[in-house]
Parts: C-alpha cells; structure tokens; sequence
C-alpha cells in the first residue's frame, strides 16, 4: 500500500527520545501485552513512522526532513537557501554561508528526530527478542535496516556521533555515552554490521511496498562500502543487486518523479507520503519539504532554488556530452533534457500548470530557478493546497541508477574503466531517451536537448571526472550532492571555488566560506553536550 506507517502508533513507544540525553519513561508494555501481535506491529509502524523526520505535531518538521535539501543541497553548490530573503529561515542561510554555530534549529532537530527513530527500533528489538511473534525474525531484521539508517544519517551529517543498540534501555544511561567511544571506521562497521543483519534475516519480496528486502540491505551496504572507500566490496555488493533482476531503470527520467510511479521498479527504498488519510495536521505527507513549490501563501514558498551553477552543469558540446566551460547556459546553447525536469526556467512550461514566467520570491536575491524535480502540480490530487501545503510524493533514498553508478564508481576505482562506462552509458541512454519539455503549444522542444554517449576513456582521471559529473546530473535536487563531495575529499576546493564565482552576482553569498577541516561535518547540537555527564560528548573541529 501507498503508506503502510499511516497509522500513528506512538502510543506504543516506551520511551521519548525527545531530549535524546534526558529520556522519560513514559509508559511500559507489560508481558502479556508484549505479547500482542497488534501492540509489536504497533512498536514497528512507530519506528517506520519517524523516517520522515516528523517526530512531534510541530510544524518544526521542516527542519528535520528526511529529504536532507538543507544538508545535502543548499550548503552544496546546487542550490541557494531561496524563500523570503536571508532572514526568512535564517538558520539555513547561515549553514548555506558556513556561518554554523552548535546552536542551529536544524541541526538539532535533525539530531533529535535521528535517534528518536534509533531509539524506536531498540525498542522494538527488545520486545521482539522477548516474544513467540510469528514474524519475529523478519520484524527484527526490518528494525535493523531502520536502524542501521538512521545511524547512516548521523554518521555523514555530525561524523562522530553516540552509539547504542537495544542492550541500552536504562534512561539515565544515554548521558554517559560518549561520541568517542567508536572510531570513525568502527562506527561504520557498527552501521554495516545492522545492514549485514537485515540481508540475512530479510526475505526476497515484502508484501508492503514501504518494508525493505534482502536486496534493499544488499544495496545499503553497498553504500557503506562506497563511503568507506571499500570498492571491492562495493563491487560485489551492487554486481548481487543488479544481477537479482528485481530493478530496473524507468524508461523515462521525468515519469520517476510523478507520485502514481512511487514505487516502481526504480525505486530500492523510499519514505512513504500520503495525504488526506486522517492523520493530523497531514504530517503523513511529506512535512520536510513543504517550503519547497507549489505551496503557500504566493505563488511558491521559493525555498531550494537551483544555482547557477547548477543549470550551468547540464551544458552539453555537440556530441550531447557535459561541457564545463563557465559560460552561462543560453538559449542557443545544447543542454542536457534532465535540466528542465529538475529545474524550473523562465518561459519553459512547468509540469502541467502554466509557462513558468512568473517572479520567484526575491529573485533579485536568489535568481529566476525553482526546483521542479521533487515537485507535484497544484492540479495533482497528491497535491495539498491548504496548510500545511505538503504532497503525497515519496521521499526516494535509494534508487537503482544509485546502484548503477555506485557500481561504476567502484569499477573506475579498481582501474576498470570499461565496466565503469558501461554503466554510466547506461544511466546516461536512458536520459537521452526521455520525454523533453515541449513549447506551451506542444509543437517544440522548450531548448536544444542533446545527450550522448561517452565513447570511451582515456585514463582514470578522464573516467572519475565523467562519473561525478554524472552523480551531480542524475540526483541533483534529491539531498545527494554535498555528502558526495565530503566523501570525495573535494568539498573545501569545490565549495571555495564556487563561492568565489558567484559572489561577484549573489549578494547572500558575499560572506560564505567554507573551511576544510571543520565544514565537512555539522556541529553536535549544544544542547546535546549541555546535558551530557561529565563532558563526555565533544564538539566536533572547529565549532
């Protein structure tokens, strides 16, 4: 079903994770209800229910979405913040400016609602490993996987992070778990080793689109391994996924992003959407990104606008292939066909509701782009027009042209370049056989759409060069970007680079910096190492 986590079930909860370091009790299951198939799927849906980041009734829910647009693009060089000026969610302007302190909105409600999800699968696995429930081994194998994501979350947000599994269940324990008990690497062994868990205990096929399967974990693990630099592991790991048969590209890029194509055959693992299902204030729709177009009060709430640099990426040569070359994109100018089905440009039609020719919200700050990729049309009934403006659009985390280009990645590393292009072909064929935006009057392409095939590569830097190019073209707009750069080690010259560029015509802009060392990773929010005992939770570099 659409959202199988519809049904609110934090009643079931045993504990509130809501301070993190200063838990609760604020109820207890006692053994004969533990015993209930309906309070354990209760226990299960409540941790399934947090993964959009929407772990309280407040409206807040903007600042920890699942999406990760703060984390992964605006302090990427994607997008700009957008909305009402720099003071409009002034917090995420001063993350976009690297102007980060440990006191930020949403760094500490990320934080929260993170390890309130942590917190709900230790609660579950506990009942789960002390009862006779029929599903009990693929329930505890499912609360792994959630487990082993939210970690994955935490770890490339704040890099060092507590770690503790379901054997922690005394309240009073969590102030004394250090950040630095783990090493990085350990922690992501600690990470790997939940996915490793949840492949063996998960079945092929799931009867609820939202609940992963084998290959789902398969594929997560494939991306620790990516993060960890393991690339023969991550090889193996995507070459099981892809040659399970289970995935597939969706012939055509924009049909990805329409909300009745949620769970197609693309999609490994997404957070489910729903609206009008009963749920209070719709929370049940997607609540982080409900800055992003077409709702509230104007035209647009005109938050994660697309940078120029951004649009400037999909510039193609002749041959259909990227051309990095610093000029603005015009109108004469070959472009490749996923630009106008992530970004919004003046006078090309947006989705099925008008010529995009309107002014965004202070354009003169953010320029004339608006996302359009994760975007439904005001006449979709998916589409929430009143408050809080959400839609029914699953958030995707894993999709197969992930695995596809994980796989290529890996091959380039191991100095396989004719399997990395392979797959990049791959993933770029299926944009060049996309639908194009056409004219108002449908007669046209709305611009010169061209891709191509890339031939061959001459050497491992030509073909790493042709992958990260690739990443940045297929899922900008989808959370990916800045976690990216991170893990290439090229944040600090990317990001400088850039600001350099556009602050010659982006006045928000004239103050950002981002020092390499310390911005990689966001700080420990002050109020987490204000209640830890004894000093025992460190700040992260330079914050």
């Amino acid at each position: 079903m659409k959202k199988m986590i519809i049904a609110a079930c934090a009643v079931f909860a045993l504990t509130s994770c809501s301070d993190f370091l200063e838990e609760t009790p604020v109820g207890e299951l006692t053994p004969e209800q533990a015993q209930d198939p309906n309070n354990i799927e209760g226990l299960i849906i409540s941790a399934y229910s947090i993964l959009d980041g929407q772990m309280d009734d407040a409206s807040s829910g903007l600042n920890s979405g699942c999406s990760n647009w703060q984390f992964g693009d605006v302090i990427s060089d994607d997008t700009y913040k957008g909305g009402g000026g720099t003071g409009d969610q002034n917090p995420v302007h001063l993350m976009e400016i690297f102007h980060i302190d440990p006191t930020i909105q949403d760094y500490n409600r990320k934080w929260l609602a993170l390890y309130e999800g942590v917190n709900r699968c230790n609660q579950a696995i506990r009942i789960l490993k002390g009862s006779d429930y029929d599903k009990k081994e693929t329930r505890i194998a499912e609360m792994r996987f959630l487990r082993a994501h939210f970690y994955f979350n935490l770890k490339i947000i704040y890099n060092q992070i507590p770690y503790f599994d379901e054997s922690v269940s005394d309240p009073s324990a969590f102030a004394s778990i250090s950040n630095k008990e783990y090493t990085s690497d350990q922690l992501w062994e600690k990470i790997l080793n939940d996915f490793k868990a949840a492949y063996e205990g998960l079945p092929d096929s799931q009867p609820d689109v939202a609940r992963p399967c084998k290959m789902t974990a398969r594929a997560y693990m494939a991306k620790v391994y990516l993060f960890q630099g393991k690339w023969q592991e991550c090889a193996t790991a995507t070459d099981e996924v892809i040659n399970s048969g289970k995935y597939q590209l969706l012939p055509d890029f924009r049909n990805i992003f329409l909300p009745e194509n949620d769970n197609c055959p693309e999609i490994l693992f997404s957070v489910q959407a729903s609206i009008n299902d009963g749920s209070p204030n719709n929370y049940n729709g997607n609540p982080g990104d409900r800055l992003l177009p077409p709702g509230g009060p104007y035209p647009n709430y005109g938050f994660l606008r697309p940078s120029q640099n951004l649009v400037n990426a999909y510039k193609t040569d002749s041959n259909g292939l990227p051309l990095e070359d610093g000029i603005d994109v015009s109108e004469n100018d070959y472009v490749d066909t996923r630009l106008d089905h992530t970004v919004a440009r003046p006078g090309i039609m947006f989705l099925d509701v008008q010529l995009y020719d309107w002014t965004p919200r202070e354009a003169t700050v953010y320029g004339p782009y608006s996302p359009k990729k994760r975007i439904v049309s005001k006449n979709s009934s998916y589409y929430l027009a009143i408050w809080p403006y959400v839609n029914a659009l699953n958030v995707y985390i894993i999709r197969y042209a992930d695995v596809l280009l994980w796989r290529a990645e890996a091959a380039i590393e191991l100095g396989d370049l004719t399997t990395g292009l392979k797959y990049i072909n791959q993933v770029r064929e299926r944009a060049m056989n996309s639908q194009t935006v056409k004219t108002a009057d449908g007669t046209a392409d709305a611009a010169k759409y061209r891709i191509g095939l890339y031939p061959s590569f001459s050497d491992k830097e030509e073909a790493i060069r042709a992958l990260r190019t690739e990443r940045r073209l297929e899922f900008a707009l989808e959370g990916e970007r800045f976690f990216d750069l991170v893990r290439w080690g090229i944040a600090s010259d990317v990001m400088n680079t850039y600001f350099e560029h556009e602050k010659t015509f982006r006045s928000h802009l004239q103050n950002a910096r981002f020092i390499k060392g310390t911005h990689e990773y966001g700080p420990i929010p002050q109020a987490v190492i204000d209640l830890a005992k004894n000093g025992i939770i460190e700040q992260n570099p330079g914050y």
